[in-house]
């Protein structure tokens, strides 16, 4: 049910490397490798997997009957409905930061409650948006790769 774009889940482990999302900017303007995030900055996330864009929509979900998210568009390349608000306490996102995602055209918080699927992908849980700003709706990176930017940006020491 739903738009019959691909699902987006949720699961237990944090070092699953399904599970890896690539932070970018918005389409319209540069984004350089290492500039920290704001708060209040709009990103895309991208999955690496896949390169599609974290995504949603008014559809409902299929189990929660929340909104649906899913993964949208090729290569990074999505549409305006791939942008999510970046809310922390701070001038920065910080790695050890719990986050909030909401969704720049639906204004949804993107969220994970608990429903579990069936088959094909038993365990998974559903990812969604919800209206209201709640404790199913807090993020944190597990682990990854953080970038420092460097001090002079037309300046790169890697080969």
């Amino acid at each position: 049910t739903g738009s019959g774009q691909q699902s987006v889940t949720g699961v237990e482990a944090s070092d699953d490397a399904n599970s890896y999302w690539r932070i970018r900017g918005k389409s319209d303007s540069s984004c350089q490798r290492g500039t920290p995030v704001k708060c209040g900055q709009a990103i895309r996330l991208t999955h690496v997997g896949t390169g599609k864009n974290l995504h949603t929509h008014h559809f409902p979900s299929p189990l929660s009957n929340n909104q649906e998210v899913s993964a949208f568009g090729d290569d990074g390349e999505g549409d305006d409905l791939d942008f999510w608000i970046v809310q922390c306490s701070g001038t920065y996102w910080e790695r050890e930061d719990a986050v909030r995602f909401k969704h720049v055209g639906t204004e949804v918080f993107l969220s994970i409650t608990g429903e579990q699927y069936g088959h094909p992908i038993r365990g998974q849980r559903e990812v969604h948006g919800m209206p209201a700003a709640n404790h199913h709706n807090y993020w944190k990176a597990m682990e990854g790769v953080f970038i420092k930017p460097s001090a002079d940006p037309a300046k790169h020491d890697e080969l």
